[in-house]
Order: C-alpha cells, then sequence, then structure tokens
C-alpha cells in the first residue's frame, strides 16, 4: 500500500492529498529517509510522521483495505510517539499565552522596548548609565 493512502487509511491525514503534500514536503520518513508518496509500506515499517510541531512515530501493524473508523486504528498502527513531544508543544502554547494574548495585535514601543532590554541586558545597562548622567548634571547645576 502506498504511504499516502495509508496514513489517510489510519486517519493521520483528513485527506489523501493532504497526506500527499506531506510527502512531498519532506514530512514524511521512513528508516530516517525522506519518502514519496508512492513508496510502498509493508508490516513493521517505522514512520516518522511531522505534523503539527510534533514528530510522530508509528509502527505498522498491518494494512488496511480502506479508510478505518477511528476506533479501529489500533489494529493497524502503533503509535511510539514520546510524551516529551506532547508536553513540549503544550510548553509552546502556554509561553506564547503568556506575553500577548491571541488576537491582541502587534506589540506596543514600550513591549518593544521591554523586549530589547530583556534579549540584550548590556543595552540597558548603558541606558540606565545615561540616565544617571543627566540627573547628575541636573543636580549640579
Amino acid at each position: 500500500m502506498r504511504v499516502d493512502k495509508y496514513l489517510w487509511c489510519v486517519r493521520y491525514f483528513k485527506t489523501r492529498s493532504i497526506a500527499t503534500k506531506a510527502c512531498r514536503k519532506g514530512h514524511v520518513r521512513i528508516k530516517n529517509e525522506i519518502v514519496k508518496p508512492s513508496r510502498e509500506v509493508y508490516p513493521t515499517d517505522e514512520l516518522e510522521v511531522r505534523k503539527n510541531q510534533i514528530n510522530y512515530k508509528i509502527e505498522v501493524l498491518d494494512l488496511p483495505k480502506s479508510r478505518v473508523g477511528a476506533k479501529l486504528v489500533n489494529i493497524y498502527c502503533l503509535d511510539k510517539t514520546p510524551k516529551e513531544a506532547f508536553e513540549k508543544l503544550e510548553l509552546l502554547k502556554d509561553s506564547q499565552k503568556y506575553y500577548r494574548e491571541k488576537g491582541t495585535g502587534r506589540p506596543t514601543k514600550k513591549d518593544r522596548r521591554e523586549l530589547d532590554e530583556w534579549l540584550d541586558p548590556i543595552k540597558k545597562q548603558e541606558k540606565d548609565a545615561e540616565k544617571d548622567a543627566e540627573k547628575d548634571s541636573k543636580n549640579d547645576r
């Protein structure tokens, strides 16, 4: 069975054309080799599928005749994806929500300055030194 058809049959992709595009983009690997959509899949093959920033590791147990129901997917494949991959995705989503809620737009000038200072603490020290020098010069007058 073709790899794109297999991934569609075991419900890793909603349509077969999306599975084909994923193969063409290099998101599907068998034995660490990027595969074409027409590559044949056999039982005991191990697939690595990159989808939604997660590298799913799938072992082929059997080949279905056609698309199977969600309850029967476990008969045809075994998901060996490490739990750390899912935890990493959750952390990424949480970190994006922490700084700015989705849909609130671009960062303000203040946000940009804070980001710059956080990324380059040396600039912050220089700015603080300039402010102190200005205060000293005002006090001398």
